[in-house]
């Protein structure tokens, strides 16, 4: 049984065999350990075992009511967690493995613990294409549930050292492998009969959603939390975050996009899937500079840049 507040040192360890043997240790004992997916570093637990994943809600100080996602190894496992519906296999075929999270009908037989669906009858599914993320899960012998690895709401880890300055202390392990691809977290789809509904956005955009199935995205779902990433304040730096800015105002570090004057820039060519895999890192060396205010230039809305949108509100709120 895991320790409600254990007292250790966090090791950063770079990923190969012997550490990801270790890390499958750790998991089977029921301690989560951080590891690397394409898109963000996630804080990973075994999903069947309660008290693992009550570790993984204890170390980010995560509220209960925050459904996580669960990470498969490959589709038959996700098939023996959730009912997969025409729509949400079209969604499969096309995006799995890679930065797409499908929200199903958890199956009565899954032996998931209920704490990763926050009692929704519904489950968050992805198969991830890190191989660092998918051999753990292999190793580990079972499906990992693994929200970002960092407090809860604060600005998401692309890189172990992000991972390290936020749950220092928390965790026993993490597995290094270097800065995520992606950047953002995984795009959030419902797959429905007649529609899709978009409840994150992310790498995987609404249009490529409606061209892989022919159906209808709308976006949003309903009033009530059911899957991560939809609390109103998430993604934040400790500084006020002012969004749409032109230029530095005194006591600002700017956060620029294109050809303009500023601190860091996410993609000088205005390249969003550039900016969207600099996006938190930005944002972690703008909360640690000596500015007391961060100021990011306008991002256009098209494509990606939709999700980079979205995660800058939230952390503006």
């Amino acid at each position: 049984m895991t320790i409600a507040h254990p007292v250790f040192s966090t090791r950063s360890v770079r990923y190969g065999s012997e550490s990801l043997r270790e890390a499958a240790l750790l998991i089977r004992a029921g301690e989560p350990v951080a590891v690397p997916t394409e898109t963000v570093y996630g804080l990973a637990a075994d999903a069947t075992d309660s008290n693992a994943v009550a570790a993984i809600y204890s170390a980010k100080g995560r509220p209960s009511f925050n459904p996580l996602i669960v990470h498969v190894a490959d589709r038959a496992m996700a098939e023996r967690l959730a009912e997969m519906s025409p729509s949400g296999a079209l969604l499969a075929d096309r995006f799995w493995p890679g930065p797409l999270t499908l929200v199903l009908p958890v199956r009565a037989d899954s032996g998931l613990s209920p704490l990763v669906t926050a009692g929704l009858p519904t489950v968050a599914l992805r198969l991830p294409a890190h191989p660092a993320m998918r051999a753990l899960i292999r190793e580990s012998g079972c499906p990992l549930a693994a929200p970002s690895a960092n407090r809860s709401g604060s600005i998401s880890p692309t890189r172990a050292d992000h991972v390290l300055a936020s749950l220092d202390g928390k965790i026993r392990m993490i597995l290094d492998e270097g800065p995520t691809s992606e950047g953002l977290e995984s795009t959030i789809a419902a797959p429905e009969v007649d529609r899709i509904r978009l409840l994150r956005p992310g790498p995987v955009t609404a249009e490529m959603l409606e061209e892989a199935t022919g159906l209808p995205v709308v976006i949003g779902g309903d009033a009530k939390i059911e899957a991560p990433g939809q609390l109103e304040s998430h993604y934040a730096p400790s500084k006020p975050v002012r969004l749409n800015a032109l230029r530095a105002e005194k006591d600002e570090y700017l956060i620029g996009f294109g050809l303009m004057p500023c601190h860091i820039n996410l993609s000088q060519e205005a390249d969003l899937r550039e900016a969207a895999a600099h996006l938190f890192a930005a944002l972690h060396i703008a909360d640690a500079a000596a500015a007391d205010r961060i100021a990011v230039a306008p991002i256009p809305d098209d494509g990606i840049g939709a999700a980079i949108n979205d995660r800058l509100r939230r952390a503006a709120a």
